[in-house]
């Protein structure tokens, strides 16, 4: 049986090490003289330290001013603090957190030092979420880094941190962050409790983690946002929500949201509320017409041609003359070529990608019209589809919305436009019925909440915004105070 307790035999401690890292090549054990004239060992794994920072502010103090029981005050690297491990699973778990352990002989416990020092990106602009106004820098793969820019915004002792781990083998560091005075505290027993209820051999990125603390698996539509921005983090935190920095993913997950979250983006309060109202207008219009427009077409098409005037008639039947595939194998056929070119596009590298996305519409669009296999009013269809798609500031809902069409298209094939109502009742049941961490999916329209609508469908002035979204149940609703000159009445 492998002993839990380090001894203070420094020759039993080395060893024990060497058998609990077989076959690691990365694991050093640097032996250290003390000026004593007493023995110790210093242990690190290679790539996960800062050698400058061991050297100069550990070997060399401990080497020339070192002492058996007090480690020099300077042998602290960084301005970072020391810990004491009696056991083999606290050495261990800090050895893979880019710590140096040091052994001492007499010393029945090592003294871990803080120098993590593993490859690091450069914080840089997000490649996905593009903004007009906002700040040019995202997350990057270090937790540290990235709460840290999370604290530049916020500079409140109410942002709590807690420390979470998840995975046997990866033990992935998550973080926890939400504003103490605003955000409801069963949100976070919520997030918390499911958190620490996760048994899995490793979590890599924060995808797999937003899929193991959902409410509904199942469910189309995504319950949880995922953002690379510092400055859309807090913008959810300010509102009363929660968020967790996951270790060595750029992506930070946001909770809980609601389905008109996901069609309000950052821009919207940076520009005038006229212009924001607008867009987000626009963005409601291309969420119909993503899900409808090519169901529409077929239902129109197959068995209510009566609805449409009889110039457009005419002019589709001209089109389709043709064309041997029925309307639904016609949409199909367009849909999943255009799927196929997005999804060739975004794996290429960049200038590649771009040419084969415009190329190869263009190319297959031309040819495919010109062979007869489809219908020029088809490819105005789906290309009117794409373009609302891509409209949607989040890339999960739209995502989700390109998922959806599929089934609907398949519905007004079958039963026209009794189908497309059909699945828009289920819709919108499965929307109402939905939750996530606990609050309604669809609020604030169902259950509704009216003082919420003022940014929801549009954005009213912000001098008029005195009080958080009630969606995210916020302990603390009030956001500004309604005085004289916010609301613009001095004059």
């Amino acid at each position: 049986m492998e002993p839990k307790q380090i001894t203070d035999k420094l020759v039993e401690n080395i060893e024990h090490l060497r058998s609990l890292f077989t076959h690691t090549p990365d694991l050093i054990i640097h032996p250290v003289p003390l000026k004593t004239g007493q023995h110790g060992v210093l242990v690190y794994l290679e790539g996960l330290v800062d050698k400058l920072s061991i050297n100069d502010h550990i070997l060399h103090p401990l080497i020339y001013e070192g002492n058996a029981k007090t480690p020099p005050r300077n042998a602290v690297p960084n301005g970072g603090k020391t810990t004491s491990a009696s056991r083999w699973s606290d050495v261990e778990a800090g050895l893979f957190q880019g710590k140096s352990a040091l052994f001492l002989e007499g010393q029945p416990h090592a003294v871990l030092f803080d120098t993590a020092g593993w490859p690091q990106r450069a914080i840089e602009e997000p490649q996905v979420e593009s903004t007009l106004k906002g700040a040019h820098q995202g997350f990057t793969e270090t937790a540290s880094q990235n709460i840290a820019m999370v604290r530049r915004y916020i500079a409140n002792r109410n942002l709590k941190i807690k420390q979470l781990t998840v995975g046997r083998r990866s033990q992935t560091r998550v973080y926890l962050l939400y504003l103490e005075d605003v955000t409801h505290p069963e949100v976070i027993r919520e997030m918390q409790g499911r958190i620490e209820k996760i048994d899995i051999d490793a979590v890599i990125n924060t995808g797999e983690l937003e899929q193991l603390i959902e409410d509904n698996p199942y469910s189309p539509f995504p319950q949880y946002k995922v953002t690379e921005r510092p400055d859309v983090a807090v913008s959810h935190l300010l509102q009363g929500r929660a968020a967790l920095v996951v270790d060595n993913s750029p992506g930070v997950l946001i909770g809980p949201m609601v389905f008109v979250s996901f069609l309000q983006a950052l821009d919207d309060y940076s520009t005038r509320w006229m212009v924001a109202s607008f867009v987000r207008l626009l963005r409601f219009t291309g969420l119909l017409i993503g899900i409808f427009l090519p169901a529409l077409y077929i239902a129109a098409i197959s068995f209510h041609f009566e609805i449409l005037p009889i110039s457009l008639l005419m002019s589709i039947g001209e089109s389709r003359a043709r064309v041997p595939l029925p309307p639904l194998m016609e949409a199909l056929l367009m849909e999943l070529t255009l799927e196929m070119l997005r999804e060739a596009g975004i794996r290429l590298p960049s200038p590649v990608g771009q040419t084969v996305g415009i190329v190869g519409g263009i190319v297959v669009g031309q040819a495919a019209v010109q062979a007869g296999i489809v219908s020029n009013i088809m490819v105005i269809v789906v290309s009117l589809t794409a373009i609302a798609s891509f409209i949607l500031p989040d890339q999960n809902m739209a995502a989700s919305i390109r998922l959806i069409r599929f089934p609907m298209m398949l519905l007004s094939a079958w039963f026209g436009m009794i189908g497309i109502v059909i699945g828009l009742t289920t819709l919108v049941g499965h929307l109402i019925a939905a939750e996530t961490l606990g609050l309604p999916y669809s609020s604030p329209l169902a259950p509704a909440r009216f003082g919420d609508w003022k940014d929801t469908f549009i954005r009213i002035p912000l001098q008029k915004m005195l009080n958080r979204p009630q969606s995210a149940h916020p302990v603390q609703s009030t956001r500004q105070s309604p005085s004289a000159k916010n609301r613009g009445d001095d004059k």
